[in-house]
């Protein structure tokens, strides 16, 4: 097995490769080092992965078609896990492009680099973000994805769909990850595990989007990797006995496609969350309370049952240990 794995320095892309590697995959990690955030930390992820026996580096843009081609043609992946994105639901507002030229242009790019390899699986990250307006919880993958409330949702929507049609068309295996709010260490510091952090650290006042009332599926990346891993291996197939006049709303059926859940099943209040971290930092937050932003939604709550029946996918950790965890990393790579 060659996996060519896109997104190597970013936060699930470092740790689903450093766990490839140490169940003796060959790995070859793609990242084109975008400013987004920081890039000393995306750095910092890949130093971890440079050396290590059966890594290698990439470094280039997923826009550049033909240099992605280019690279499929020299290292022949037999499987191809795409977790590079532009992230983020607020910055899309501000910043549309970075998502049509990433999520659509670079995914277009990698369907093709799948196309031309002839892999054998291709496993792609989504979102939950994609449920939009949705409101039945837990959220399970036969719900309506048709209402999203972001340009960063409707990207990846698109790549949903997108994969399909391949997967119909030249019956390439494609399964894709709605992942729920993933946080630990070497997270983005964009999100709320590591800016709420920072500030508390700092005694700097965290902004509380909808007056606190709000609540996430808080996933460990751990528990993340495991499903990603797992998953690499479980190769989807097209059902012969699928009804076109009664069709699946996953888009498993007609094509060898899944789309999967994955996250930890347990909603946490943001409130209770942020009172988990003050425990671990040891220091009280000081809250501004803001009205709900543009493309929010209020809550997200996973429904895993799918990708357990698939393969055994069970969450083990849980938030207090997860939190624990990350604030341990964070003082440390921080020095705070």
């Amino acid at each position: 097995m060659t996996i060519l794995l896109t997104g190597a320095a970013g936060f699930i892309g470092s740790h689903v490769a450093a766990r490839l590697l140490d169940d003796g995959r060959r790995v070859h990690g793609l990242d084109g080092f975008t400013s987004y955030y920081d890039v000393k930390l995306k750095e910092a992820r890949w130093a971890r992965l440079e050396g290590r026996k059966g890594f290698t580096g990439h470094r280039l843009n997923l826009t550049d078609k033909a240099a992605v081609l280019a690279l499929v043609d020299e290292i022949a992946p037999t499987h191809i896990v795409h977790l590079a994105a532009q992230p983020g639901v607020r910055y899309g507002i501000d910043n549309p492009q970075a998502y049509i030229d990433s999520n659509l242009t670079g995914f277009m790019n990698v369907l093709e680099a799948a196309r031309a390899a002839d892999v054998k699986h291709m496993v792609f990250a989504s979102t939950s973000s994609v449920y939009g307006a949705n409101r039945a919880m837990p959220f399970a993958e036969h719900h309506s994805a048709a209402h999203p409330l972001s340009l960063y949702a409707a990207t990846k929507r698109a790549n949903e769909l997108l994969a399909h049609s391949y997967a119909h068309i030249f019956k390439i295996p494609m399964t894709g990850l709605r992942f729920f709010t993933v946080y630990g260490p070497w997270g983005r510091p964009d999100m709320a595990p590591q800016k709420f952090t920072a500030r508390i650290c700092a005694g700097d006042p965290i902004e509380v989007y909808n007056d606190g009332k709000m609540m996430r599926d808080f996933t460990f990346v751990d528990d993340i990797v495991e499903g990603v891993v797992r998953l690499t291996d479980h190769v989807p197939v097209a059902d012969e006995s699928w009804d076109a006049m009664s069709p699946t709303p996953d888009g498993s059926g007609v094509a060898p496609f899944r789309i999967f859940n994955i996250g930890r099943g347990a909603p946490v209040d943001l409130m209770d969350f942020i009172a988990t971290l003050e425990k671990h930092i040891g220091k009280k937050a000081v809250i501004n309370f803001m009205p709900i932003q543009a493309g929010d939604v209020e809550g997200t709550w996973c429904d895993v049952s799918a990708l357990n029946r698939a393969v055994g996918y069970q969450p083990q950790v849980s938030l207090d240990e997860g939190l624990g965890k990350t604030v341990a990393w964070f003082r440390d790579y921080y020095k705070v």
